[in-house]
């Protein structure tokens, strides 16, 4: 592909505002990665604050063939919106106002840089609720959970994001500005191309403004924590659960790597030997809250329970999940490389998949430390890389390898939520059938034939 010279600069400068192309090396560097390990510098910065921008940095890419990569907040975990080729790093981050939020229709109208918690307190301040919520919710931006498709604890009763995209104005690559989709929560006007762009990771079209679904807010909340000696305990909690006919908000799980280190960083005794805990939230009606939690905490007593927490209403249940949003940051704190691997596999697979990590763990030497939305059989598994270990790379990838396969032999898939990128680029083929390999690759070609948005990715 072209590189921008100077020629091209003066160009693409003289069809912007003032202020929206950067060419310094700070704000380049700023633009040159995310939450993962790889980085490359682009040529330079589009800091795009309308539509209109975004339709002529597309339309001046596309005829001079320069590569353009979408990005909103930077918060991705698998190297979504690293420039591999250079080019112009397209920012979203500025176009970030809620244009309407209409509780009658009960729907909003968002840029693709607000904030997921920045909608949330808005919506919620009207007795309207948008579900997603996933751990880096204060940071990262609608536009980033649309095209990668985020869930977070609460997509267990309540979906992922493409379960809340109505309608979308997407700017596809030769400059052309779509709307999809409606305001209305039932269409069927042809295809369902709005969806289509959910989950793109930025190949298909770059996303300029989304009219989200939004709910009644369930007046009430109640939460319990419960802390076990053994995983088997708390697998078998969460089987009871179910089996009690209950359907909770959220259910999550931790395992005792995770524990003890989120021991250390928030100085809770309570969770000093515990070698697994099950977070549980029901929402709804304050009366069949305070009665589900009673149900729920009648299955979640095992032999082996260290501790019941329970929390009711808001605010209680707000100090019980700070403990679980901060279990990716207390990994870090040790000092060892976190591996994030966001895979998902059948619920009945839920107690495999934890005894699968254990035996990662002895093969390959690396401490494993898993955590996530047990409900939905998507665990975060941790593989904890010394980097001062002789051969660490190899081996970790080796052990990548065992994940990935076992994941996949279990009618798995390699990424839950956070995308392929560059993270699990190596594993796409294994993943994904040749005919469906072939099929993204007709949908790719139709929408960006020149290959300008993305590349280097995994198609």
């Amino acid at each position: 592909m072209s590189r921008l010279s100077p020629a091209l600069f003066r160009k693409l400068e003289r069809l912007l505002k003032p202020g929206e192309l950067r060419l310094d090396d700070v704000t380049r560097q700023a633009h040159a990665g995310d939450r993962w390990f790889a980085s490359h510098l682009p040529d330079a910065v589009v800091l795009a604050r309308s539509t209109a921008a975004v339709s002529a940095v597309l339309r001046f890419a596309n005829q001079h063939r320069i590569p353009v990569t979408p990005r909103g907040a930077g918060h991705g975990y698998v190297g979504g919106c690293v420039p591999l080729q250079g080019g112009i790093a397209l920012s979203l981050d500025r176009m970030n106002r809620i244009k309407q939020i209409h509780a009658g229709d009960f729907v909003a109208v968002v840029q693709p840089g607000v904030r997921t918690q920045q909608l949330q307190d808005k919506v919620e301040a009207k007795g309207l609720f948008y579900p997603p919520d996933p751990a880096s919710r204060s940071d990262c931006s609608l536009g980033g959970n649309i095209v990668t498709n985020a869930g977070g604890p609460r997509c267990l009763k309540y979906g992922v994001t493409r379960d809340y995209v109505l309608g979308l104005e997407v700017v596809l690559a030769d400059g052309t500005i779509c709307r999809l989709g409606s305001r209305t929560h039932k269409n069927k006007t042809g295809f369902e191309l709005a969806r289509m762009f959910v989950g793109s990771e930025g190949l298909l079209g770059v996303i300029t403004e989304a009219t989200l679904k939004l709910l009644p807010l369930p007046p009430y909340r109640g939460c319990v924590a419960v802390g076990y000696d053994t995983a088997p305990a708390a697998a078998k909690a969460i089987q009871d659960i179910f089996a009690a006919g209950i359907l909770p908000c959220a259910l999550e799980v931790a395992d005792g790597f995770t524990l003890a280190a989120a021991r250390k960083r928030t100085g809770s005794r309570q969770l000093e030997g515990c070698n697994a805990m099950i977070i549980v939230e029901v929402d709804g009606q304050e009366r069949s809250v305070r009665a589900e939690l009673r149900e729920v905490e009648k299955a979640a007593r095992q032999p082996g329970t260290r501790f019941v927490q329970r929390a009711l209403g808001a605010a209680a249940c707000e100090k019980v999940w700070q403990v679980r949003r901060e279990f990716s940051y207390s990994l870090r704190d040790t000092g060892l490389t976190k591996l994030n691997e966001d895979v998902a596999v059948p619920r009945s697979r839920l107690v495999g998949l934890f005894n699968f990590a254990a035996r990662l763990q002895k093969k390959h030497g690396f401490p494993v430390a898993c955590f996530g939305h047990a409900g939905d059989g998507n665990i975060h598994v941790n593989i904890m890389v010394d980097e001062t270990s002789p051969g660490w790379k190899e081996r970790s990838e080796r052990a990548l390898d065992d994940l990935f396969t076992r994941v996949i032999d279990w009618g798995g898939v390699i990424t839950g939520e956070h995308g392929v990128g560059l993270a699990k680029k190596r594993w796409f083929p294994q993943a994904i059938s040749p005919e469906v390999q072939a099929l993204h690759r007709t949908v790719k070609q139709a929408l960006d034939p020149n290959g300008i948005l993305n590349p280097g990715k995994f198609l």
